[in-house]
This record gives structure tokens, sequence and C-alpha cells, in this order.
């Protein structure tokens, strides 16, 4: 199976390596006919010099400068010529042929660095930031495609991290501001009690409850404000093993029956009890809990939020308790909620991203919890996404079931 597997991949590789060669075919043929040019013409001028002025002019030259330089005698001259020149002629020739090809070769480079030019011209547009499209020789045509990929990619990175940056001076804006409502109330309510010596119990009372209510949204706030810093700086790094899922889902469901009492909801998992996942306990855990808190703060008030946890075996694969490891984990989180416009669920996995435009501040965070349970999954070869439709709101996570034991 190794074997075959080695095979097939230095099979692709080289279909890719001649696709990749064949982009380029034009310009390796007008290479290729260049160079052939250089040569037929290399051979086609010391072939007309030889033959048109070697035997009748160029042999006299050098017969009389000889006799003239050296001050010869006419057969000495001859005699010269004859065993020191035209008996070498072949070399001479090779010589000058090497010599003319090169020359040649040399003007021809020019036309041949112009392709360079191209590239290190697209290259400084990239550098510079310049959003035209760029433009080359057509034998240069896959070359400009990728520089032209490349553009967008850059341009698509650097609106993505401007919306993000903007959404984060946004949101600290918004918190700035909301956390003076807070502090503003807790500062209020100590005031009052502490001047109102004799306040009756049950009003004392009603006023500590509700300062302390302030004081719970203002730690979260200044939680929010830390998230935003630590996603900034932050590098996740996974400690995998093997995790019982069930049990991690249930636990989590019982740290969040206060949040779930308040609003009259109710979540029920539906799993078998024997589900296990490969991966980081402390990120998934994050992961689910990320969305079981959205799914609360954004259902409808006395409505059930399901919990569906599926096992996906290959086609291949038999039934039966020995039907081998699944090939990946499916969990499923479905509220009754308002439906998220299609245009908005691609958004929603966005760093400081909010479903509450309306900046309310008793639902919703920093707009992380989801960019994070993103890159958690995806670290861990999986992958996140939502549906909504009629009234129903559904995140799936797809995790990886190969690596179940190790």
């Amino acid at each position: 199976m190794k074997t075959a597997g080695k095979k097939e991949s230095g099979f692709h590789g080289f279909w890719k390596r001649r696709k990749k060669n064949a982009a380029y075919s034009k310009l390796t043929f007008r290479i290729f006919m260049q160079t052939f040019a250089i040569v037929i013409l290399t051979f086609l001028i010391i072939f007309t010099f030889y033959s048109r002025f070697w035997f009748r002019r160029v042999g006299d030259w050098i017969v009389q400068f000889l006799q003239d330089a050296f001050h010869l005698g006419r057969e000495e001259a001859l005699n010269i010529y004859k065993y020191g020149l035209r008996e070498n002629s072949s070399l001479i020739i090779f010589g000058a042929v090497a010599v003319l090809f090169l020359l040649l070769f040399r003007v021809s480079l020019s036309w041949f660095v112009r392709y360079f030019n191209e590239i290190d011209a697209g290259l400084d547009r990239l550098i510079q930031g310049d959003n035209k499209e760029i433009s080359m020789s057509p034998e240069m045509a896959p070359m400009e495609q990728k520089l032209n990929v490349l553009r967008q990619a850059l341009e698509k990175r650097e609106l993505e991290a401007k919306l993000s940056e903007e959404r984060k001076n946004n949101l600290v804006m918004y918190l700035a501001h909301d956390i003076r409502t807070p502090l503003t109330s807790v500062i209020g309510y100590l005031s009052l009690l502490e001047e109102a010596k004799d306040m009756p119990m049950e009003q004392r009372e009603k006023y500590v409850h509700v300062t302390l209510e302030k004081a719970n949204r203002l730690e979260q706030l200044i939680n929010e404000f830390f998230e935003i810093t630590r996603y900034n700086i932050q590098e996740i790094i996974l400690e995998k093993e093997k995790i019982d899922l069930y049990y991690m889902l249930v636990q989590m469901l019982e740290e969040f029956y206060p949040a779930l009492e308040e609003k009259g909801n109710r979540a029920v998992l539906h799993s078998s009890e024997d589900v296990c996942v490969y991966g980081d306990s402390v990120k998934l855990a994050r992961v689910f809990n990320n969305i079981l808190r959205n799914a609360i703060a954004y259902s409808y008030r006395d409505t059930q939020i399901d919990i569906f946890v599926e096992e996906v075996y290959g086609k291949n694969t038999g039934d039966g308790p020995a039907k081998g490891k699944p090939e990946k984990i499916v969990v499923c989180f479905r509220n009754r909620g308002k439906t998220i416009p299609k245009e908005k669920l691609s958004s929603i996995f966005d760093k400081f991203y909010r479903m509450d435009e309306a900046r309310n501040s008793d639902t919703g965070g920093a707009g992380l919890g989801l960019a994070i349970a993103k890159e958690i999954v995806a670290r861990h070869g999986g992958r996140i996404f939502a549906e909504s439709e009629r009234e129903q709101v559904a995140f799936w996570v797809e995790l990886p079931g190969e690596e179940a034991e190790i």
C-alpha cells in the first residue's frame, strides 16, 4: 500500500511538473527558435566570409602582411601561411564560430532580459500597492496570471485587515462607552447605601442586588477588553489527547444551566455515550462553549436548544461493533431564533463581528468567540459553518476522527 502510494505520488508529481512546464511552452519555444536562429546565422556568416573572402583576398592580404612586416620573401611568407594558418583553418573556423555565436547570443540577451524586467516591474507594482491589473507579454501569460491572482489576494487581505481594524476600533469605542453606564450605576448605588444608614432592609437588599448585577456586567466588559488584546498576541498551540466528547458536552450543559434557566431555555443532548474525539480538550471546550453561549444569547425565550453528535463512517466501512474508526465527528447546535441573512452567514466568523448591530449591552461580546472557534477547529483539521432558515439557526462543527487513538 505504501509503495503504491509513493508511485501514485511520483506519477502525480510528474504530470504536475509537465503541466507547469507546458504553461511556459510559448516562451520555451521562442527561446529555442531564437537560439537555433543564432546558430544558423553564425554558420552562414562564417561560411560566407570563408568562401567569398578567405580564398581570394584574405590569403593574399596575410601573405603581403608577412612580407612587409617581417621582411620575408614571398616563398617564405607562403609557407608560413600554408603550414601555420591554412592547415589549421578548421581550428580557426571553430574559434571564429564560437566567438561570433557568443557575440550574437549576448546581443539576443537584451530581448530575453525584458521578460525579467516585466516580472520586476510587476513585483514593484505589488510592493507599491498598485491595484491596476498587471499586463505582460503573451509568452509570460502564466506569470501574468499568477501575479494578478497574488495582487487580488493581497487586495482582499488588505481589505479584510482594514475592516477588522475598523471593527475593533468601533468595538473598543463602544465598550468604553458601555463601561461608563454600569460603573456610574455601581458608584451611585454604593454612594446611596453609604449615605442612607437607616434604609429599610428590603430596599437595601434590592440596591445591593442591582449593584452586584452592574458590577458583573462591568467585569464582563473589562474581560472583553482583555480578550481583544489576547487575540492579537496569542498563538493557538494544541495539546491533543483522546477526549470523551459525550462527557464534555454533558459537563458543559451543567455549567450553562443557570444561563439557560434565566431565559427559560433548555438544552437537550442527542448523542451516544461512547463518542470520543482526538484533540485539545481545553480548546475544543472553548469552541463548544462559545457556540452554546451564542445560541443562548440569540435564541427565543422558552425554546429548546438541541445538540446532535454523529459519527460519520466511510462508504466501504461495514456495520456493527467492528466497523472501525469514524472518518469524522459532527456536532450540530440547533436553536430557534431570528433568521440570519445569507449575506451575514459568511461574516459571523470574522474577528470583531457582532450580529447585534444595535449594540445591546446585554447580548453578545467582543465578536471574537466564533472567530476563535473557527481558528481552533481549523487547527484540528476540521471546519465550522452555520446555516439559518425559517427561524432555525444551526452551527456545525466537523472534526476528523482518524486519530481517535495514538
